[in-house]
């Protein structure tokens, strides 16, 4: 069988798989946040946590709930890691510094999972299990409460109520992602990826001698990594160490689990607005995009093009053997369009062309299907844009699922789809200027760096800001600038968009809805998934198309 061929089947394979999924786990999800009864389990954890669960919120109450939550998991996982040396089971690490840990706790909270060390040279059982495991989990069911809150604003009308954040979390954890994950923890450790606590110990070598490695509870880490769209691996090889992804199965799996809830929360949100078109509008236009950028990677990559990819005969270099061309293409594409930052490869090696889709997958907001939660309502908020546009051109006053889109809500939306442009060329700017940060471009003396090496800065800013994780190496970013301005960026890249979706909630919450008239755009039909499409690529355009001149495009040019 080609290789071309392995590639395209395994695609349809995974579509099939997605589309299985896509009706029960969206109904499922629906059913989850808009049940009144709460769990013997679920109580419990709100009379720990001193809530109530029953208490309906506000937006600025919604707010204050998720960035309180937020903060307290930065400084309890910032403290972990400081405290690491004295903790057992540690393996000998010693604690972690002030600047990596700000930068890790900003990462894993975030959501981005952005990683300046190696994992199994840095960090001890308890920090991988207590503090960077359980972040995967709270920080993805954050990312769907938001989600949840937003459509809650599409269907309720003159309440301003959003639900309860706490609620939210809580079942979005309990519910829905621990038993996936224990379902796909088994999957792994039946396919061949670790579940222990060993130490550090030698492993021999097929060409003589050995290498220290470590164990540890890999297996249930890697599935909520995936399944939380988190990206942050055990082994600095990520996706691509055999004790994390052994197989050209799990391989696929994983990239089912990245995908499956963001496609899912589609029909979650037409199910919760009572019109499931409106969610397979959604749905065709994350589509669309992702299969789009999942073809045009792999003829990319299989094109090989450049002399030295030519002559090797394929674009092998930096990718697993056990999965080839096909699959690395299709992981490389579901990582970048949505908020994981695993890898199964090394996306610096791919291709100059192949790398600037990576980067103009997460230029787009993460939104094709994105990330778990962050996806949906970052596609909604382009869906008002799309409307607004669509009303300009026709002369009539923009609506979306009957609720109006006046001044505040516009100002609302495009406050959100400017902060994360303004952080990724603001630092990289500043990066490109400052002796420090320029000196950790570590193949500035190669060919081609010149644009290499400004794609590799503007690409770990991308990443940060819109919560990726992932990296093109050759850039040292362990370091206290790249540290502290990634944790920046990771954090308001994350943080401030929240503050713009939920105020945009507590606006459309208050709204009497319109009844549909003649000259009502309708936003279920397949026009509209073409509008929508077309306004995201313009829009992204317009705002990175320079720097992506400067960086994959000159290089792929050159």
């Amino acid at each position: 069988m080609s290789p071309v061929l392995a590639g395209v089947l395994q695609l349809i394979a995974l579509t099939a798989a997605l589309a299985l999924a896509y009706r029960p786990l969206g109904d499922y999800m629906a059913a989850v946040y808009s049940s009144p009864r709460h769990l013997r389990i679920e109580k419990v954890i709100y009379r720990c946590i001193g809530a109530n669960a029953d208490t309906q919120m506000r937006w600025p109450a919604y707010l204050r709930g998720v960035l309180a939550f937020s903060v307290v998991g930065v400084l309890f996982l910032y403290l972990l890691q400081r405290l690491q040396g004295g903790l057992p089971l540690s393996l000998g690490f010693a604690s972690i510094s002030p600047d990596q840990a700000f930068n890790t706790a900003a990462s894993f909270v975030a959501n981005t999972n952005w990683q300046s060390y190696s994992g199994e040279q840095a960090m001890g059982h308890v920090v991988q299990t207590a503090g960077l495991a359980v972040q995967n989990f709270v920080s993805a069911a954050t990312g769907m409460a938001v989600a949840i809150a937003l459509v809650r604003g599409f269907a309720r009308s003159r309440t301003g109520d959003l639900g309860n954040f706490w609620a939210d979390l809580v079942r979005g954890t309990v519910r829905v992602l621990i038993p996936i994950a224990v379902i796909g923890a088994v999957i792994l450790v039946a396919c061949g990826a670790i579940q222990n606590f060993s130490g550090i110990h030698g492993v021999g070598q097929f060409m003589g001698g050995s290498q220290q490695t470590n164990g540890g509870a890999v297996a249930s880490q890697e599935v909520i990594k995936e399944l939380g769209t988190n990206g942050g691996g055990y082994f600095n090889a990520n996706s691509a160490h055999p004790f994390e992804n052994p197989t050209a199965f799990t391989n696929l799996f994983e990239i089912f689990l990245i995908l499956v809830i963001p496609f899912a929360l589609t029909r979650t949100f037409g199910k919760l607005v009572g019109n499931v078109k409106q969610g397979y509008a959604i749905l065709a236009t994350m589509g669309i995009i992702w299969l789009g950028f999942t073809a045009l990677m792999m003829w990319t990559e299989f094109a090989h093009g450049g002399p030295a990819l030519q002559a090797a005969g394929a674009a092998m270099e930096g990718k697993e053997t056990r999965f080839g061309v096909g699959s690395s293409a299709i992981f490389s594409v579901a990582t970048t369009l949505t908020s994981t930052g695993a890898v199964d490869s090394f996306h610096s090696s791919f291709t100059a062309f192949g790398g600037g889709i990576q980067l103009l997958g997460m230029m787009l907001g993460e939104i094709a299907p994105g990330g778990v939660g962050s996806g949906l309502y970052g596609m909604l908020v382009m869906a008002i844009i799309a409307v607004f546009l669509a009303g300009l051109m026709v002369g009539r006053t923009p609506e979306y699922l009957g609720k109006k889109i006046g001044t505040r809500e516009i100002k609302l939306a495009a406050c959100y789809i400017l902060i994360t442009p303004t952080l990724v060329l603001g630092f990289t700017a500043a990066s490109m200027v400052l002796p420090d940060a320029l000196g950790s471009m570590l193949n500035t003396k190669a060919l081609g760096a010149g644009s290499h090496g400004f794609s590799e800065v503007l690409y770990a800013f991308t990443s940060g800001a819109n919560n990726n994780g992932s990296a093109f190496g050759g850039l040292n970013a362990n370091t206290p600038w790249y540290n502290t301005t990634i944790g920046l960026a990771m954090l308001l890249g994350r943080f401030l968009p929240m503050v713009f979706v939920l105020a945009l909630a507590g606006s459309l919450a208050e709204q009497k809805p319109i009844p549909e008239t003649a000259g009502t755009l309708r936003t279920e039909k397949p026009l509209f998934a073409g509008l929508l499409v077309g306004t995201i690529l313009i829009i992204t355009g317009l705002t990175y198309f320079p720097a992506l001149a400067l960086g994959p495009l000159a290089e792929g040019l050159s």
